[in-house]
Protein backbone atom coordinates (compact mmCIF):
# COMPACT_ATOMS: atom_id res chain seq x y z
CA UNK A 1 0.00 0.00 0.00
CA UNK A 2 2.73 2.44 1.00
CA UNK A 3 4.99 1.68 -1.96
CA UNK A 4 2.09 2.44 -4.33
CA UNK A 5 1.51 6.01 -3.10
CA UNK A 6 4.08 7.41 -5.54
CA UNK A 7 2.12 5.97 -8.48
CA UNK A 8 -1.22 6.96 -6.96
CA UNK A 9 -0.50 10.48 -5.71
CA UNK A 10 2.84 11.43 -7.30
CA UNK A 11 4.05 14.97 -6.62
CA UNK A 12 1.33 15.84 -4.09
CA UNK A 13 2.72 16.54 -0.63
CA UNK A 14 2.83 13.46 1.56
CA UNK A 15 4.54 14.79 4.69
CA UNK A 16 5.31 18.27 6.00
CA UNK A 17 7.49 18.26 9.13
CA UNK A 18 9.05 21.64 9.87
CA UNK A 19 11.28 22.52 6.92
CA UNK A 20 11.06 18.98 5.52
CA UNK A 21 8.54 18.59 2.70
CA UNK A 22 8.20 15.25 0.94
CA UNK A 23 6.02 14.36 -2.02
CA UNK A 24 4.49 10.90 -2.18
CA UNK A 25 7.18 9.99 -4.72
CA UNK A 26 9.85 11.24 -2.30
CA UNK A 27 8.28 9.29 0.54
CA UNK A 28 8.38 6.00 -1.38
CA UNK A 29 12.09 6.54 -2.09
CA UNK A 30 12.78 7.29 1.59
CA UNK A 31 10.80 4.22 2.68
CA UNK A 32 12.74 1.98 0.29
CA UNK A 33 16.01 3.39 1.64
CA UNK A 34 14.84 2.74 5.22
CA UNK A 35 13.81 -0.80 4.31
CA UNK A 36 17.26 -1.27 2.79
CA UNK A 37 18.85 0.02 5.99
CA UNK A 38 17.02 -2.59 8.05
CA UNK A 39 17.89 -5.28 5.51
CA UNK A 40 21.59 -4.34 5.73
CA UNK A 41 21.35 -4.66 9.55
CA UNK A 42 20.08 -8.22 9.09
CA UNK A 43 16.56 -7.26 10.14
CA UNK A 44 13.97 -8.97 7.95
CA UNK A 45 10.89 -11.17 7.82
CA UNK A 46 9.24 -11.41 11.23
CA UNK A 47 11.95 -9.49 13.11
CA UNK A 48 10.65 -6.96 15.63
CA UNK A 49 11.88 -3.40 16.00
CA UNK A 50 10.65 -0.85 18.54
CA UNK A 51 10.24 2.87 17.92
CA UNK A 52 10.34 4.96 21.10
CA UNK A 53 10.08 8.45 19.71
CA UNK A 54 7.60 11.32 19.14
CA UNK A 55 5.60 12.00 15.98
CA UNK A 56 7.85 12.92 13.07
CA UNK A 57 8.45 12.25 9.39
CA UNK A 58 11.32 9.95 10.42
CA UNK A 59 8.97 7.91 12.63
CA UNK A 60 6.73 7.28 9.62
CA UNK A 61 9.63 6.49 7.29
CA UNK A 62 11.17 4.08 9.80
CA UNK A 63 7.87 2.32 10.49
CA UNK A 64 6.91 1.91 6.84
CA UNK A 65 10.49 0.95 5.95
CA UNK A 66 10.48 -1.76 8.61
CA UNK A 67 7.14 -3.14 7.40
CA UNK A 68 8.40 -3.09 3.79
CA UNK A 69 11.41 -5.16 4.87
CA UNK A 70 9.00 -7.70 6.36
CA UNK A 71 9.59 -6.63 9.96
CA UNK A 72 7.12 -6.17 12.79
CA UNK A 73 6.62 -2.72 14.34
CA UNK A 74 6.55 -2.28 18.13
CA UNK A 75 5.58 1.34 18.97
CA UNK A 76 6.52 2.44 22.51
CA UNK A 77 4.69 5.11 24.50
CA UNK A 78 6.84 8.26 24.72
CA UNK A 79 5.29 9.05 28.11
CA UNK A 80 6.84 5.90 29.55
CA UNK A 81 9.76 6.18 31.93
CA UNK A 82 12.86 4.07 31.22
CA UNK A 83 11.72 1.07 33.31
CA UNK A 84 8.28 0.95 31.71
CA UNK A 85 9.74 1.13 28.21
CA UNK A 86 12.46 -1.43 28.96
CA UNK A 87 9.82 -3.94 30.05
CA UNK A 88 7.90 -3.60 26.78
CA UNK A 89 11.03 -3.61 24.59
CA UNK A 90 12.45 -6.68 26.32
CA UNK A 91 9.26 -8.75 26.26
CA UNK A 92 8.56 -7.86 22.63
CA UNK A 93 11.86 -9.45 21.62
CA UNK A 94 12.83 -6.33 19.66
CA UNK A 95 16.16 -6.59 17.82
CA UNK A 96 16.60 -2.82 17.90
CA UNK A 97 14.95 0.34 19.17
CA UNK A 98 14.86 3.67 17.32
CA UNK A 99 14.90 6.70 19.59
CA UNK A 100 14.99 10.49 19.47
CA UNK A 101 17.50 11.57 22.15
CA UNK A 102 16.50 14.50 24.34
CA UNK A 103 12.76 14.43 23.65
CA UNK A 104 10.89 15.72 26.74
CA UNK A 105 14.26 15.62 28.53
CA UNK A 106 14.07 11.83 28.68
CA UNK A 107 17.00 9.41 28.71
CA UNK A 108 15.85 7.06 25.97
CA UNK A 109 18.14 4.15 26.80
CA UNK A 110 17.48 0.58 25.69
CA UNK A 111 17.78 -2.69 27.62
CA UNK A 112 21.08 -4.56 27.38
CA UNK A 113 21.57 -6.41 24.12
CA UNK A 114 19.13 -4.27 22.12
CA UNK A 115 20.69 -2.07 19.45
CA UNK A 116 19.90 1.63 19.82
CA UNK A 117 19.52 3.70 16.64
CA UNK A 118 19.11 7.48 16.56
CA UNK A 119 16.02 8.14 14.46
CA UNK A 120 17.42 11.52 13.40
CA UNK A 121 20.79 10.09 12.26
CA UNK A 122 21.59 9.11 8.69
CA UNK A 123 20.59 5.50 9.39
CA UNK A 124 17.36 5.82 7.37
CA UNK A 125 19.05 7.28 4.30
CA UNK A 126 22.54 5.75 4.22
CA UNK A 127 21.51 2.52 2.51
CA UNK A 128 20.80 0.79 -0.78
CA UNK A 129 17.10 0.90 -1.72
CA UNK A 130 15.22 -2.26 -0.78
CA UNK A 131 14.15 -4.70 -3.44
CA UNK A 132 11.59 -7.33 -2.48
CA UNK A 133 12.90 -10.88 -2.92
CA UNK A 134 9.58 -11.92 -4.50
CA UNK A 135 6.15 -10.42 -5.31
CA UNK A 136 4.55 -12.30 -2.42
CA UNK A 137 7.27 -11.21 0.02
CA UNK A 138 4.65 -10.05 2.52
CA UNK A 139 1.29 -11.72 3.09
CA UNK A 140 -1.80 -9.97 4.38
CA UNK A 141 -1.86 -12.57 7.14
CA UNK A 142 1.64 -11.68 8.39
CA UNK A 143 1.79 -9.86 11.73
CA UNK A 144 2.39 -6.18 11.00
CA UNK A 145 2.60 -4.67 14.47
CA UNK A 146 2.55 -5.41 18.18
CA UNK A 147 1.05 -2.53 20.13
CA UNK A 148 1.19 -2.79 23.90
CA UNK A 149 -1.81 -2.05 26.05
CA UNK A 150 -2.00 -2.17 29.84
CA UNK A 151 -4.51 -4.41 31.56
CA UNK A 152 -6.01 -4.43 35.03
CA UNK A 153 -3.14 -6.63 36.18
CA UNK A 154 -0.95 -3.62 35.45
CA UNK A 155 1.35 -5.46 33.03
CA UNK A 156 1.29 -4.35 29.41
CA UNK A 157 0.24 -6.96 26.84
CA UNK A 158 1.34 -7.00 23.21
CA UNK A 159 -1.57 -6.91 20.78
CA UNK A 160 -0.75 -8.61 17.47
CA UNK A 161 -2.46 -7.40 14.27
CA UNK A 162 -1.86 -8.39 10.67
CA UNK A 163 -1.63 -6.26 7.52
CA UNK A 164 -5.01 -7.30 6.09
CA UNK A 165 -6.99 -6.29 9.19
CA UNK A 166 -5.51 -2.82 9.32
CA UNK A 167 -5.91 -2.06 5.60
CA UNK A 168 -9.56 -3.10 5.49
CA UNK A 169 -10.57 -1.34 8.69
CA UNK A 170 -8.90 1.99 8.03
CA UNK A 171 -10.09 2.17 4.43
CA UNK A 172 -13.59 2.22 5.92
CA UNK A 173 -12.46 4.68 8.61
CA UNK A 174 -11.44 7.09 5.83
CA UNK A 175 -15.00 6.99 4.44
CA UNK A 176 -16.79 7.45 7.76
CA UNK A 177 -14.38 10.11 9.05
CA UNK A 178 -14.58 12.00 5.72
CA UNK A 179 -10.84 11.89 5.02
CA UNK A 180 -10.26 12.89 1.41
CA UNK A 181 -7.43 12.87 -1.12
CA UNK A 182 -5.57 16.16 -0.79
CA UNK A 183 -6.67 16.74 2.81
CA UNK A 184 -4.04 18.28 5.05
CA UNK A 185 -4.10 16.13 8.17
CA UNK A 186 -2.57 17.53 11.37
CA UNK A 187 -1.80 14.53 13.59
CA UNK A 188 -1.60 15.41 17.29
CA UNK A 189 -2.59 11.87 18.32
CA UNK A 190 0.67 10.06 19.14
CA UNK A 191 2.00 7.59 16.59
CA UNK A 192 2.57 5.00 19.34
CA UNK A 193 -1.23 4.81 19.64
CA UNK A 194 -3.66 3.27 17.14
CA UNK A 195 -5.44 6.63 16.75
CA UNK A 196 -2.25 8.34 15.55
CA UNK A 197 -0.58 5.46 13.73
CA UNK A 198 -3.46 3.68 11.99
CA UNK A 199 -6.28 6.24 11.89
CA UNK A 200 -3.50 8.75 11.23
CA UNK A 201 -0.51 7.83 9.07
CA UNK A 202 -1.95 4.69 7.48
CA UNK A 203 -5.32 6.31 6.72
CA UNK A 204 -3.45 9.21 5.09
CA UNK A 205 -1.51 6.80 2.86
CA UNK A 206 -4.70 4.95 1.91
CA UNK A 207 -6.45 8.17 0.94
CA UNK A 208 -3.62 10.42 -0.28
CA UNK A 209 -3.75 13.04 2.46
CA UNK A 210 -0.80 15.16 3.60
CA UNK A 211 0.47 14.31 7.09
CA UNK A 212 1.69 17.09 9.39
CA UNK A 213 3.04 15.36 12.52
CA UNK A 214 2.97 17.22 15.86
CA UNK A 215 5.33 15.83 18.54
CA UNK A 216 3.90 17.71 21.54
CA UNK A 217 0.51 19.41 21.70
CA UNK A 218 0.76 23.17 22.14
CA UNK A 219 -2.41 25.02 21.20
CA UNK A 220 -0.64 28.16 19.92
CA UNK A 221 1.70 26.12 17.72
CA UNK A 222 -1.23 24.06 16.42
CA UNK A 223 -3.25 27.17 15.58
CA UNK A 224 -0.28 28.63 13.70
CA UNK A 225 0.11 25.39 11.73
CA UNK A 226 -3.60 25.26 10.92
CA UNK A 227 -3.47 28.79 9.52
CA UNK A 228 -0.13 28.52 7.73
CA UNK A 229 -0.58 25.05 6.23
CA UNK A 230 -4.35 25.24 5.57
CA UNK A 231 -5.16 22.21 7.72
CA UNK A 232 -8.47 20.51 6.86
CA UNK A 233 -8.44 17.39 9.09
CA UNK A 234 -7.82 17.54 12.85
CA UNK A 235 -8.89 14.56 15.01
CA UNK A 236 -8.09 14.32 18.71
CA UNK A 237 -9.50 13.80 22.21
CA UNK A 238 -12.23 16.13 23.53
CA UNK A 239 -9.54 18.22 25.26
CA UNK A 240 -8.26 19.27 21.82
CA UNK A 241 -11.62 20.77 20.88
CA UNK A 242 -11.94 22.50 24.27
CA UNK A 243 -8.57 24.15 23.48
CA UNK A 244 -9.68 25.23 20.01
CA UNK A 245 -12.89 26.76 21.39
CA UNK A 246 -10.74 28.94 23.66
CA UNK A 247 -8.73 30.38 20.73
CA UNK A 248 -9.45 34.16 20.60
CA UNK A 249 -9.08 34.59 16.81
CA UNK A 250 -11.02 31.74 15.25
CA UNK A 251 -10.46 33.07 11.72
CA UNK A 252 -7.08 31.33 11.96
CA UNK A 253 -8.97 28.01 12.00
CA UNK A 254 -11.04 28.74 8.89
CA UNK A 255 -9.74 25.80 6.81
CA UNK A 256 -10.75 23.07 9.30
CA UNK A 257 -13.39 20.78 7.81
CA UNK A 258 -13.36 17.39 9.58
CA UNK A 259 -12.59 16.08 13.05
CA UNK A 260 -12.90 12.81 14.93
CA UNK A 261 -13.00 12.31 18.67
CA UNK A 262 -13.89 9.63 21.15
CA UNK A 263 -14.65 9.38 24.85
CA UNK A 264 -17.19 7.77 27.13
CA UNK A 265 -18.59 11.11 28.20
CA UNK A 266 -18.50 14.05 25.80
CA UNK A 267 -20.78 16.93 26.79
CA UNK A 268 -23.52 17.55 24.19
CA UNK A 269 -22.76 21.25 24.62
CA UNK A 270 -19.17 20.65 23.47
CA UNK A 271 -20.34 19.13 20.18
CA UNK A 272 -22.88 21.91 19.72
CA UNK A 273 -20.24 24.59 20.33
CA UNK A 274 -17.76 22.93 17.96
CA UNK A 275 -20.38 23.03 15.20
CA UNK A 276 -21.52 26.56 15.97
CA UNK A 277 -18.22 28.28 16.83
CA UNK A 278 -15.67 26.36 14.73
CA UNK A 279 -15.68 25.74 10.97
CA UNK A 280 -15.90 21.92 11.18
CA UNK A 281 -18.45 20.48 8.77
CA UNK A 282 -18.17 17.00 10.29
CA UNK A 283 -17.17 15.83 13.77
CA UNK A 284 -17.35 12.06 14.17
CA UNK A 285 -17.10 10.02 17.37
CA UNK A 286 -16.05 6.43 17.67
CA UNK A 287 -15.13 3.60 20.00
CA UNK A 288 -12.29 1.15 19.79
CA UNK A 289 -9.57 -0.75 21.54
CA UNK A 290 -6.03 -1.67 20.64
CA UNK A 291 -7.34 -5.26 20.54
CA UNK A 292 -9.75 -4.58 17.68
CA UNK A 293 -9.02 -1.13 16.29
CA UNK A 294 -12.03 1.08 15.64
CA UNK A 295 -15.20 -0.93 16.37
CA UNK A 296 -17.90 1.74 15.97
CA UNK A 297 -18.16 5.17 14.38
CA UNK A 298 -20.87 7.77 14.06
CA UNK A 299 -22.48 8.35 10.69
CA UNK A 300 -22.89 11.51 8.59
CA UNK A 301 -26.06 13.32 9.62
CA UNK A 302 -26.04 12.11 13.23
CA UNK A 303 -27.43 14.69 15.65
CA UNK A 304 -25.37 16.63 18.21
CA UNK A 305 -26.82 14.40 20.91
CA UNK A 306 -26.04 11.19 19.01
CA UNK A 307 -22.45 12.29 18.43
CA UNK A 308 -21.97 13.38 22.05
CA UNK A 309 -23.74 10.59 23.91
CA UNK A 310 -23.06 7.55 21.71
CA UNK A 311 -20.04 6.17 19.86
CA UNK A 312 -21.93 5.42 16.68
CA UNK A 313 -22.70 2.12 14.97
CA UNK A 314 -20.55 -0.96 14.27
CA UNK A 315 -18.18 -0.82 11.31
CA UNK A 316 -18.77 -3.12 8.33
CA UNK A 317 -18.00 -6.74 9.16
CA UNK A 318 -17.86 -6.02 12.89
CA UNK A 319 -20.46 -7.40 15.31
CA UNK A 320 -21.08 -5.72 18.65
CA UNK A 321 -23.37 -7.09 21.33
CA UNK A 322 -24.00 -6.53 25.02
CA UNK A 323 -23.47 -9.47 27.39
CA UNK A 324 -25.85 -10.27 30.22
CA UNK A 325 -23.68 -8.36 32.69
CA UNK A 326 -23.63 -5.29 30.39
CA UNK A 327 -20.14 -5.83 28.97
CA UNK A 328 -19.52 -4.75 25.38
CA UNK A 329 -18.43 -7.69 23.20
CA UNK A 330 -16.89 -7.33 19.72
CA UNK A 331 -16.46 -9.99 17.01
CA UNK A 332 -15.18 -9.80 13.45
CA UNK A 333 -12.18 -9.65 11.15
CA UNK A 334 -10.53 -6.78 13.07
CA UNK A 335 -10.18 -8.64 16.38
CA UNK A 336 -6.51 -9.14 17.23
CA UNK A 337 -4.54 -12.28 16.43
CA UNK A 338 -3.83 -12.57 20.15
CA UNK A 339 -1.49 -11.27 22.83
CA UNK A 340 2.19 -11.95 22.16
CA UNK A 341 3.46 -14.94 24.18
CA UNK A 342 0.38 -14.90 26.40
CA UNK A 343 -2.14 -17.58 25.36
CA UNK A 344 -3.83 -17.50 28.77
CA UNK A 345 -4.61 -13.78 28.57
CA UNK A 346 -5.71 -14.24 24.95
CA UNK A 347 -8.15 -17.00 25.97
CA UNK A 348 -9.48 -14.84 28.80
CA UNK A 349 -10.12 -11.94 26.40
CA UNK A 350 -11.42 -13.76 23.30
CA UNK A 351 -13.94 -16.50 24.09
CA UNK A 352 -14.49 -19.76 22.22
CA UNK A 353 -17.08 -18.11 19.96
CA UNK A 354 -14.65 -15.38 18.89
CA UNK A 355 -16.13 -12.58 21.01
CA UNK A 356 -13.63 -10.04 22.33
CA UNK A 357 -14.50 -9.07 25.91
CA UNK A 358 -13.74 -5.36 26.07
CA UNK A 359 -14.12 -4.74 29.80
CA UNK A 360 -16.37 -1.77 29.00
CA UNK A 361 -20.04 -1.55 29.91
CA UNK A 362 -22.52 -0.35 27.32
CA UNK A 363 -26.01 -0.35 25.89
CA UNK A 364 -27.65 0.21 22.53
CA UNK A 365 -30.04 3.08 21.91
CA UNK A 366 -33.33 2.53 20.11
CA UNK A 367 -31.60 3.76 16.97
CA UNK A 368 -28.95 1.04 17.18
CA UNK A 369 -26.10 3.25 18.38
CA UNK A 370 -23.72 2.08 21.08
CA UNK A 371 -23.49 4.04 24.31
CA UNK A 372 -20.58 3.40 26.69
CA UNK A 373 -21.82 3.73 30.26
CA UNK A 374 -18.90 2.64 32.38
CA UNK A 375 -15.69 0.68 32.65
CA UNK A 376 -15.93 -2.78 34.03
CA UNK A 377 -12.27 -2.81 34.96
CA UNK A 378 -12.17 0.69 36.50
CA UNK A 379 -10.04 2.12 33.71
CA UNK A 380 -10.30 5.87 33.25
CA UNK A 381 -9.18 8.12 30.39
CA UNK A 382 -6.91 11.11 31.02
CA UNK A 383 -6.87 13.48 28.05
CA UNK A 384 -7.19 10.60 25.61
CA UNK A 385 -4.81 8.20 27.39
CA UNK A 386 -6.02 5.03 29.09
CA UNK A 387 -5.05 4.95 32.76
CA UNK A 388 -5.35 1.69 34.70
CA UNK A 389 -5.72 1.90 38.50
CA UNK A 390 -3.99 -1.44 39.19
CA UNK A 391 -0.87 -0.32 37.35
CA UNK A 392 -0.76 3.05 39.16
CA UNK A 393 -1.39 1.36 42.51
CA UNK A 394 1.56 -0.93 41.83
CA UNK A 395 3.85 2.09 41.40
CA UNK A 396 2.52 3.78 44.55
CA UNK A 397 3.17 0.66 46.64
CA UNK A 398 6.86 0.95 45.77
CA UNK A 399 7.00 4.03 48.01
CA UNK A 400 8.60 3.07 51.34
CA UNK A 401 6.01 4.98 53.35
CA UNK A 402 2.88 3.42 51.78
CA UNK A 403 1.11 0.29 53.05
CA UNK A 404 -1.96 0.30 50.78
CA UNK A 405 -3.21 2.35 47.85
CA UNK A 406 -6.35 2.49 45.71
CA UNK A 407 -6.85 4.71 42.68
CA UNK A 408 -10.05 5.86 40.99
CA UNK A 409 -10.84 8.25 38.17
CA UNK A 410 -12.57 11.50 39.09
CA UNK A 411 -14.09 14.11 36.73
CA UNK A 412 -11.86 16.91 35.49
CA UNK A 413 -13.11 19.80 33.37
CA UNK A 414 -10.03 19.95 31.13
CA UNK A 415 -8.78 16.35 30.95
CA UNK A 416 -12.12 14.54 31.18
CA UNK A 417 -10.89 12.44 34.08
CA UNK A 418 -7.81 12.34 36.32
CA UNK A 419 -6.61 9.95 38.97
CA UNK A 420 -7.21 10.27 42.69
CA UNK A 421 -5.32 8.05 45.14
CA UNK A 422 -6.51 6.85 48.56
CA UNK A 423 -3.43 5.93 50.59
CA UNK A 424 -2.80 4.14 53.87
CA UNK A 425 0.55 5.06 55.42
CA UNK A 426 2.78 2.31 56.80
CA UNK A 427 2.42 1.75 60.54
CA UNK A 428 5.13 3.51 62.48
CA UNK A 429 6.14 5.69 59.53
CA UNK A 430 7.13 9.05 60.98
CA UNK A 431 7.94 10.87 57.73
CA UNK A 432 4.42 12.38 57.57
CA UNK A 433 4.29 11.90 53.80
CA UNK A 434 2.28 14.75 52.25
CA UNK A 435 0.08 14.90 49.17
CA UNK A 436 2.52 17.20 47.35
CA UNK A 437 5.49 14.95 48.17
CA UNK A 438 3.74 11.82 46.92
CA UNK A 439 2.63 13.50 43.68
CA UNK A 440 6.15 14.78 43.11
CA UNK A 441 7.57 11.30 43.81
CA UNK A 442 5.05 9.77 41.38
CA UNK A 443 6.06 12.16 38.59
CA UNK A 444 9.58 10.70 38.70
CA UNK A 445 8.34 7.14 38.26
CA UNK A 446 5.42 7.03 35.89
CA UNK A 447 4.06 8.70 32.78
CA UNK A 448 2.44 12.06 33.51
CA UNK A 449 -1.11 10.99 32.68
CA UNK A 450 -0.88 8.18 35.26
CA UNK A 451 0.19 10.47 38.12
CA UNK A 452 -2.66 11.02 40.63
CA UNK A 453 -3.73 14.66 40.74
CA UNK A 454 -5.13 14.31 44.26
CA UNK A 455 -4.29 12.16 47.28
CA UNK A 456 -6.39 11.42 50.35
CA UNK A 457 -4.72 9.71 53.32
CA UNK A 458 -6.98 7.25 55.15
CA UNK A 459 -6.60 4.92 58.11
CA UNK A 460 -7.99 1.98 56.14
CA UNK A 461 -9.46 1.16 52.74
CA UNK A 462 -13.02 -0.20 52.54
CA UNK A 463 -12.76 -3.93 51.82
CA UNK A 464 -15.38 -6.55 50.98
CA UNK A 465 -15.49 -10.04 52.45
CA UNK A 466 -12.88 -11.36 50.02
CA UNK A 467 -10.48 -8.52 50.78
CA UNK A 468 -11.00 -6.52 47.59
CA UNK A 469 -11.23 -2.75 47.77
CA UNK A 470 -14.78 -1.49 47.29
CA UNK A 471 -14.08 1.37 44.91
CA UNK A 472 -17.74 2.36 44.71
CA UNK A 473 -17.42 3.46 48.34
CA UNK A 474 -14.31 5.48 47.50
CA UNK A 475 -16.23 7.24 44.75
Amino acid sequence: MVLSVGDRFGDSEAVVDGSLRLTFTDLVHRVRLAAGAFQQRGIGKGDRVAIWAPNSAEWMIAAFGLLTAGGVLVPVNTRFKAEEAADVITRSGARAVLIQPGFLGMDFAAPAGVEVIDLKSDFLTDATPFEAPSPDWISGDDIADIIYTSGTTGRAKGVMMNHRQTLRLYAEWCDLADLRAGDRYLIVNPFFHTFGYKAGTIAAMIRGATVLPVPVFDVDAVVDLVEREHITMLPGPPTLYHSLLAVPDKTKLATLRAGVTGSADIPVELIRRVHEELPFETLATGYGLTECGTATLSRPGDSFEDIATTVGMPCDGIEVRIAEDGEVLVRGYSVMQGYLDDPEATAETIDADGWLHTGDLGEFTDGGRLRIIGRKKDMFIVGGFNAYPAEIEGFLLEHPGIAQAAVIGIPDERMGQVGKAFVVRKAGDTSALSEAELISWSKQRMAGYKVPRAVTFVDALPLNASGKVMKDQLR
